[in-house]
């Protein structure tokens, strides 16, 4: 065999190697999670575009680590690591008129939170005046397994970077204004991130 057809063997096979563990990784992050309190099942391969996947990214934006960052526009999220590196997650967005803009911090982290509409939310939908008690946590609801309370100055701002019991409305801005995660990505989130942490919040 000659050794420009030898190197490029080599070369092909390092390539899927490196095919074979991004999917292999993926497959990790989105499988099925028995030993929570409500069960998740796994996420198909297929039914989350591959730029919406969780990974660690080169992000070179000059913010500390343990900073979130969210780029509203680009439906992303970033975990800042440090050393010009992040977590970047797919999310969804607010409507247009209904998204958060700026810094804030995370007054408070839950997990398998309860819901409790706003009074807008009720105003606009008055199917959610049934709510107004809370809703009690389970996949069914909307925040999802996990939700982070973003405040400012001692005050919650009442919005959220919470999980989703709509995983097809990641990438997209179709929420009240919160900050859709999948399931899978906001548990993942919500081990790396700790109460008083920076989010800032990017519009275009």
């Amino acid at each position: 065999m000659s050794t420009s057809r030898r190197g490029f063997l080599l070369g092909m096979s390092a390539l899927l190697a490196g095919c074979a563990t991004g999917e292999t990784s993926y497959r990790s992050n989105y499988a099925a999670v028995p030993d929570e309190p409500y069960p998740l099942k796994a996420i198909p391969f297929d039914k989350i575009a591959p730029d919406l996947r969780r990974q660690e990214v080169a992000y070179e934006a000059g913010y500390p680590a343990g900073t979130i960052v969210v780029d509203t526009p680009a439906r992303r999220l970033y975990y800042v690591l440090g050393d010009g590196r992040a977590m970047r997650y797919g999310i969804g967005v607010g409507r247009n008129g209904y998204a958060l803009a700026g810094t804030a911090y995370i007054g408070r982290k839950a997990e398998w939170p309860t819901w409790t509409p706003t009074g807008n939310m009720m105003r606009r939908d008055p199917r959610n005046r049934r709510f107004a008690g809370g809703m009690s946590p389970g996949l069914h609801n909307p925040l999802g397994a996990r939700a982070l309370y973003l405040y400012r100055g001692g005050n919650d701002t009442m919005f959220r970077i919470h999980g989703t019991n709509q995983p097809a409305s990641i990438g997209q801005a179709m929420s009240s204004g919160c900050v859709r995660m999948l399931n899978h990505d906001v548990i993942d989130l919500f081990e790396r991130a700790e109460v008083g942490g920076r989010v800032v919040v990017l519009q275009a």
